[in-house]
């Protein structure tokens, strides 16, 4: 198993992120595709959610992902070639936002959410901005018509669910679960910067717990429930 700081720093390692992003994938997206969708991804680590999710699907479609970091490419691109997924998930060693893609009706993503007030840290692509949701907002304006993206509890949640309702999203639906903070979110320069956001009402934690949601975004008929409403006061409760 892969523990050492070296390779913690190399390659990002957190079986219990991943895993809860693979369940998110599974039951949000590629439950309910029901032909032949294209997914894009920013930021496919080593591969191993998008994998197991697939493993666990009934999904006809391509999953394109894309990975600056060219270790996580080889180490996802052999897990799938393992798995036997190679017509279902191509890896792109490319820059997701200065590269041509193709055309998709989901978008994915674990995007980098760590806040710091600089990409100094442990692992430089995990950075998210000062308020961690830089990337994240990013996507949202894109524009595609449903968005995957995991939302951390301590990087201005209430902020970057706002942003979306100005990009004209609505919430189609949402899990939550609680995590530890691990070794990049406890880095220091990062935990000082979180400990500051949360003295201005946007980092949300109880102790060494915080909360991290899988939401869908749509921009497809709004439903009759307010969910923004309902996963902020949860995000927002520790």
């Amino acid at each position: 198993m892969v523990t050492s700081a070296k390779l913690l720093k190399d390659i990002f390692f957190c079986p219990e992120e991943s895993n809860f992003y693979s369940h998110c994938l599974e039951a949000l997206v590629f439950n309910n595709c029901v032909g032949s969708e294209s997914i894009i991804e920013l930021g496919s680590g080593d591969g191993i959610p998008v994998i197991k999710s697939l493993l666990g699907a009934k999904f006809n479609g391509i999953v394109h992902g894309f990975e600056m970091n060219p270790l996580s490419c080889e180490a996802a691109e052999a897990k799938i070639e393992q798995y036997g997924l190679t017509d279902k998930y191509i890896i792109h060693n490319k820059s997701f936002f200065d590269s041509s893609k193709p055309n998709a009706e989901y978008l994915i993503s674990n995007p980098p959410y760590l806040p710091a007030l600089d990409n100094k840290i442990y692992q430089p692509l995990l950075h998210g901005g000062i308020d961690g949701i830089t990337i994240t907002k990013q996507l949202l304006s894109l524009d595609y018509e449903n968005a995957l993206l995991m939302i951390s509890s301590y990087s201005n949640p209430e902020g970057l669910i706002d942003y979306a309702v100005t990009k004209g999203y609505h919430i189609a639906n949402f899990i939550i679960s609680p995590l530890t903070f691990g070794y990049y979110s406890s880095e220091l320069k990062v935990k000082t910067r979180i400990e500051e956001m949360r003295i201005n009402n946007m980092a949300f934690y109880s102790q060494n717990i915080y909360l991290l949601a899988g939401v869908l975004f749509t921009k497809q008929t709004k439903s009759k429930v307010n969910l923004s409403t309902e996963l902020v006061r949860l995000m927002t409760a520790l």
